[in-house]
């Protein structure tokens, strides 16, 4: 059955970041991912999981400057030594948290770019980032993410991100499989996990299209639960989405997972 984990970068948002681990604990989660947390101090985020019980499912590698555009620097030549620290920060947050795995996003490129270059690139910062997790016990994750959803994103299907870690050769580097981004371009969500499934460490949820609550929209979100269930998949399930009201108020499809009274 599976273990969801509540993103507090989309859920709780009416309430302060470090106030949402109460909450989410409140309503029966028993962990959390977020997408970055390096604006507060690491004792201030250990302290409320270890107040509230909550496991740190997954966070982001920095992924440099968010607010004008960028997604992800490891398929970015130019940003190399930028990622490379943000390397460092990720893997001393997670130590801090107790955290094992490491999500690390890919970037935005430009059509112009050369191919050989970027693949060359991203391998050799994925190579170089699991070679520094390894050493920490950490996994790194990466993620396909839809061109619809995220113009330019550098990796986007599940079949690439599989021979880019071949191609990385380490053996802590594994999938994220995201059910939105896979509705979004069309895929159904059972057979591409089936595939990968080996692969795949952690999971994400969200209703498609709209991005809200599972059960808004026409996402067939129970057949994947239950494609998970068969597998005997024993990660977690991230809900990375924008509740339509109240996060609360919209948990209804997640009660049979949530061991809180409210």
């Amino acid at each position: 059955m599976p273990r969801l984990a509540a993103n507090l970068s989309t859920l709780f948002t009416d309430a302060p970041f470090l106030d949402r681990f109460e909450r989410a604990a409140k309503v029966g989660f028993t962990a959390v991912e977020f997408q970055f947390g390096y604006v507060f101090e690491p004792a201030e985020i250990a302290a409320r999981l270890s107040g509230t019980g909550l496991t740190p499912a997954l966070f982001n590698m920095p992924a440099g400057d968010w607010e004008h555009g960028d997604r992800g620097l490891a398929a970015r030549p130019a940003r190399r030594e930028e990622f490379r620290t943000g390397v460092g920060q990720a893997i001393d947050l997670a130590l801090e948290l107790g955290c094992t795995r490491l999500h690390m996003l890919a970037g935005v490129v430009s059509p112009g770019d050369d191919e050989e270059t970027l693949r060359a690139t991203y391998v050799d910062n994925l190579r170089y980032a699991a070679q520094f997790c390894a050493t920490a016990g950490i996994q790194v994750l990466i993620e396909p993410i839809s061109r619809e959803s995220v113009p330019g994103y550098f990796l986007t299907g599940l079949d690439m991100a599989a021979d880019l870690i071949d191609e990385a050769g380490e053996d802590n580097v594994f999938l994220q499989y995201d059910l939105y981004h896979r509705r979004f371009v069309g895929e159904d969500l059972v057979s591409p996990y089936l595939k990968h499934a080996d692969r795949i460490r952690h999971v994400q949820v969200a209703g498609w299209p709209g991005r809200h609550e599972p059960d808004v929209g026409v996402l067939d979100w129970q057949a994947a639960f239950a494609a998970l269930d068969a597998a005997n998949y024993a990660g977690f399930v991230g809900c990375e989405y924008w509740p339509a009201g109240k996060t609360e108020d919209g948990l209804g499809w997640a009660r049979p997972w949530l061991g809180g009274s409210e």
